[in-house]
């Protein structure tokens, strides 16, 4: 008989017995408690994250080159989105659920306002935006109306053509300067989380400490509230991993023990370490 990832209760004893939501992850940094985020796309693996205790889930725009095959995010449509955010839903009950929005759906605050809804519809419980200063604006909008949003800085993979590559952030003293800035702003516009990604470990644990909504870092060091992996690369899955992150399935029995390995070394502050950081 095949493993059925949706109804089997083999996998770990911290599976999650209450719905997770934005004062839960507000909660949590305040008492210095990490939490643990993994980007996947369908019912099976959302439900393995729920019994693993994975608090949140990222529906991200990344399955455009982890499911799709395109070579970027550009590509990604919010009928894509759609289709992957209401799969996760169907599998996950408890882990708070954020859907991305994909390449130009929000360049406009009315943009925005209108493709949120549609994917908080599909059963995505917050969005996620990437960009700065430009989207406090669009931000404060889509909090004022309901909507949780978590913003991005840093390494912003829809701006990819703009920034010359996968190239990491915030390593000259201006452009740290700014993401501090943008995350105080976008803290300050109403979003409820910020994603970090490949910047400078000391330049992440600067703006923990000075916001007060919770962090999560890819690529960020660990001194961030949370860190986010994809699952493919949890399950070395992708050909060539980014430095990064981590393949946990070398360190496990099976696919869900690699995930829990994931949230065990996450919480216990082992991973990331410095060889998947930047200084």
């Amino acid at each position: 008989m095949p493993y059925n990832t949706l109804n089997s209760t083999s996998t770990t004893n911290s599976t999650l017995t209450k719905q997770v939501t934005v004062k839960t992850l507000h909660k949590l940094k305040s008492n210095g408690e990490k939490f643990v985020v993994i980007a996947l796309y369908d019912a099976h693996m959302a439900a393995m994250a729920q019994r693993c205790g994975v608090e949140v889930v990222l529906v991200g725009d990344s399955l455009g080159m982890t499911v799709l095959g395109y070579d970027s995010t550009i590509p990604v449509t919010m009928e894509h989105m759609i289709y992957h955010v209401e799969a996760v839903a169907r599998g996950n009950k408890k882990s708070l659920i954020i859907g991305d929005l994909p390449f130009m759906t929000y360049a406009t605050p009315n943009d925005a306002l209108h493709n949120a809804a549609r994917i908080m519809q599909a059963g995505a419980q917050m969005v996620k935006l990437e960009g700065g200063e430009w989207l406090a604006e669009t931000v404060h909008m889509l909090s004022e109306r309901g909507i949780p949003v978590c913003a991005h800085l840093g390494l912003t993979p829809q701006s990819v053509n703009k920034l010359g590559g996968y190239r990491v952030q915030g390593r000259d003293q201006a452009n740290a300067e700014k993401i501090l800035a943008d995350a105080k702003l976008l803290a300050n516009a109403g979003a409820d989380l910020i994603v970090l990604e490949c910047i400078p470990a000391a330049l992440a644990a600067q703006i923990t400490t000075a916001i007060y909504i919770p962090t999560i870092g890819i690529g960020a060091g660990k001194n961030t509230d949370a860190q986010v992996l994809v699952i493919n690369d949890i399950l070395g899955l992708t050909e060539q991993p980014p430095t990064f992150s981590k393949n946990f399935l070398l360190e496990a029995n099976d696919i869900p023990g690699a995930m829990q390995k994931y949230v065990s070394d996450v919480k216990a502050g082992i991973f990331p370490g410095e060889e998947n950081s930047f200084s």
